[in-house]
This record gives structure tokens, sequence and C-alpha cells, in this order.
């Protein structure tokens, strides 16, 4: 019965994982209801990283694929990448970051995070934001992770709609549309 149980356990937690990468060990303890030390024997058993190690090689992989803008120009840890189609970086707000005096995030970071990955997602050799428009939800603190998620919505010959939605742990705190422009000629009978 045991063995049952923690098969089913393993399939889950592979799941989980697959849905969500970045959850901690004690989040999915939680989750599972079990301790974090069988959390941690059962990523092992399952030849799955640590959540840093997993981080940096979803990151790797993903930054190889960027074209449209050079992946040290990216804002945030990239850690998935589908060309033409999404994109998700993680980005962890350090005291250098937020004013000094009421230890708010600058939004330069928040926007320069969204904007970085929506031209990450264009799938040319370069391009340039044409049109930006943005929201900032609620003020972002020291400490606080921020899981972007792009999503290309349209596209028409060299402008590509991408939607940027930002996240902390609980909630969504920024969101963005953006026009990108494709530095790429346009091909003979295409739309103008």
């Amino acid at each position: 019965m045991a063995a049952a149980k923690k098969i089913t356990r393993h399939k889950a937690l592979q799941e989980q994982l697959r849905l969500d990468p970045f959850m901690t060990d004690e989040q999915l303890a939680e989750a599972f209801s079990v301790s974090v030390q069988t959390i941690r024997l059962d990523r092992l058993r399952l030849g799955i990283p640590e959540l840093r190690e997993r981080t940096r090689l979803m990151a790797e992989a993903a930054r190889q694929k960027v074209k449209a803008i050079a992946s040290s120009d990216l804002v945030g840890d990239l850690i998935d990448l589908e060309l033409g189609k999404s994109g998700i970086s993680v980005l962890e707000v350090t005291p250098d970051m937020v004013l000094e005096k009421t230890g708010i995030a600058r939004g330069h970071y928040l926007y320069a995070q969204a904007n970085s990955l929506a031209m990450a997602v264009i799938d040319a050799p370069a391009a340039l934001t044409g049109v930006a428009n943005v929201k900032y939800k609620r003020p972002i603190r020291i400490n606080e992770r921020l899981v972007a998620k792009a999503e290309v919505i349209r596209q028409r010959g060299n402008n590509t709609i991408v939607w940027v939605k930002t996240r902390n742990d609980r909630e969504e705190v920024f969101r963005a549309k953006f026009l990108i422009v494709s530095l790429e000629e346009k091909k003979e009978g295409k739309d103008k």
C-alpha cells in the first residue's frame, strides 16, 4: 500500500513541477502533506534537481534560442522560450532596485523585464519596441520574485503584438501590451 502511495506521489510531483517548476521543496511538502525531507528524497530518486539548478538549466536552454536581442540584454532570467509564441522570465527584486525612501521597486525594472521578454519571443534577427501600453497594478518590494509571461497575440507583416503579464507569488502586479517591430525586411507578396 505504501509503495503504491509513493508511486502516485512521484507521478503527481513530476506533474506539479512540470506545471510550476519554481515550487520550493517547502511548497511541495505542504501541497503533498509530507515532510520537506520526503520531497527531497523523492526528487533525488526521480532525478529532479533542486530549485536553483532547475532554474539555471531552464535559463541556459532558453537563452540559446533568443534571436531578436542579445541574451545579455535581457532583464531577469529567461527560463522558457518558444520563438514566435511565448516566453517566461523571473526577476528577484534586490535592494539596489528599490527607491531608498519608500523601499518600492523602481518601475523601470518591471518595464525592462517585460519589454526584453517581449522582444525575446520575436522570431527575427532584430526587433524594436514600437508602442507600449503598461499598467502597474501594485507596488513591489525587496525580495519579491516576479514571474513574467509573454504571449504573442497577433502578427501582421513586421509587427507583432505581445502581451506580458507579471505576477508575484499571489497576484498579477504588472501587465503590458507591446507592438514589437521586426527589423527584418518584408518578403514579397506579404501584407503591407
